[in-house]
């Protein structure tokens, strides 16, 4: 299954500035398969290091952190084979297992820039702020890595075609039904199925809906599992209450996250700390509120009222214990928590382009799903669910702030409508991936 993270690696490769690199992520978004994939496609020789649970390879960093003794214990003790700077790829998997390791990428990036060495860490954020480590600033490079996005999950499932097809069409035409109907259908599965690498094998490989969520059932009880191993034991019973509510605080009319609903008699103060466990762990996605909204949006960002999401449609939806049939046959019944699925879909995505989201509220009488910045504009989205585009509020934002363009996610068909300010762009939710072509289509 192709990740589009190999472009950025093979950029990372050959920039002339390279330091080593770390890649962070969710637990299981597939991490370790991309670098030792990339490693494969682009190195003559890899050398692959996991420090979970490996005593003797954390020795290594123990004595000293100097770039040619540690190499040198690498290759001759550890893997029996010469690490030679050029050619071999070295990777340090599970890199917040060994506090040292990470603190030592500041001197081999000082003292051996010629080493290709890439780093990953599902548990980074957490390692940092809970033991303290001593972290490279200004020493690595850094990237992201999140699940599968729609676009990949539809390229794994047979649809290369139609996803280059649709790369050929103008970003302004309406897509013919060859296009639209089984896009369609895609997207309803993804949102079954959602882009953890392992759960997207298994559907590639089966077509099984019972087998796709027998495996997103073993990966919830995977992260439940790291909440007794890795986060402060004061604070594990609250990451099961936070953790189980946010399905249902996204159900809500008004989906805010309150605190004082995830625990009966729990306050902000007691629970905050949880919360911040599970964002580092990269599980959950918080968007922030923004009044006012002028640049730049994270100044006037409202920390204190904010939703909450998760990292993968596909295990919301298993987490919700939402039935595949209730997806596909779009029951009436579905309805308000279509909306959140939806959501929590268009974020994600928006997430894994690099965009920054946050959502807009005036007062008590308008909000708007997301609004975003692209360079010196602010970007206007709405998210529907079904066809219907109508928004009260998308509406009452570019009266009052002028976009220059908008979005509308739905549905509905390619469309566009021009008001004296604003171009606003009806884009179905399974082009998503084709955002930026619209921002730059006039």
């Amino acid at each position: 299954m192709e990740r589009d993270i190999m472009k950025k690696l093979a950029a990372w490769k050959d920039a002339a500035d390279r330091k080593p690199l770390l890649l962070t992520g969710v637990r299981q978004c597939g991490k370790t398969y991309a670098l030792k994939e990339f490693g494969s496609r682009y190195f003559s020789d890899v050398a692959y290091f996991s420090f979970e649970g490996n005593k003797g390879l954390v020795s290594v960093f123990d004595y000293d952190l100097e770039p040619e003794r540690i190499l040198r214990e690498l290759g001759s003790v550890v893997r029996g084979k010469e690490i030679i700077p050029g050619t071999t790829l070295v990777i340090f998997d599970e890199i917040q297992a060994c506090p040292n390791a990470v603190t030592s990428l500041k001197y081999f990036c000082e003292n051996m820039r010629e080493l290709h060495i890439a780093c990953a860490g599902s548990l980074l954020g957490v390692a940092v702020k809970r033991d303290g480590i001593s972290f490279p600033v200004g020493k690595v490079d850094r990237l992201q890595m999140y699940p599968m996005t729609f676009a990949e999950f539809l390229c794994a499932d047979g649809g290369q075609a139609l996803y280059d097809g649709v790369g050929q069409i103008d970003p302004g035409k309406e897509l013919s039904e060859l296009y639209s109907i089984p896009l369609k259908k895609h997207l309803k599965n993804y949102y079954v199925v959602g882009g953890m690498p392992e759960v997207v094998k298994k559907w590639v490989d089966t077509h099984n809906f019972d087998e796709v969520s027998k495996l997103q059932d073993a990966i919830l009880a995977d992260y439940a599992s790291d909440f007794a191993k890795h986060a402060p034991k004061t604070d594990i019973p609250k990451l099961g209450w936070i953790w189980d509510s946010i399905p249902k605080q996204l159900a809500k009319d008004n989906n805010k996250f309150i605190f004082s609903h995830v625990k009966q008699g729990k306050r902000a103060s007691e629970l905050e700390d949880a919360l911040a466990w599970l964002a580092d762990a990269g599980l959950v996605h918080l968007l922030e509120k923004v009044s006012n909204p002028m640049l730049p949006l994270s100044f006037y960002a409202d920390s204190t009222f904010f939703k909450v999401y998760m990292a993968d449609v596909g295990l919301l939806r298993r987490k919700s214990e939402l039935s595949h049939k209730t997806i596909l046959e779009e029951s009436e019944l579905y309805n308000l928590f279509k909306g959140a699925l939806t959501e929590n879909f268009v974020l994600n995505e928006l997430i894994a382009q690099e965009r920054h989201p946050y959502f807009w509220r005036s007062g008590n009488t308008a909000e708007l799903d997301f609004i975003f910045e692209k360079e010196d504009e602010v970007i206007p989205v709405e998210a529907k669910a079904n066809i219907s585009t109508r928004a009260k509020s998308y509406l009452q934002f570019c009266k009052k702030y002028k976009p220059r363009k908008g979005v509308k996610f739905s549905m509905k068909n390619v469309g566009e409508n021009r008001t004296e300010e604003t171009i606003t762009y009806s884009i179905p939710l399974y082009l998503i991936w084709k955002l930026e072509q619209y921002l730059k289509f006039d």
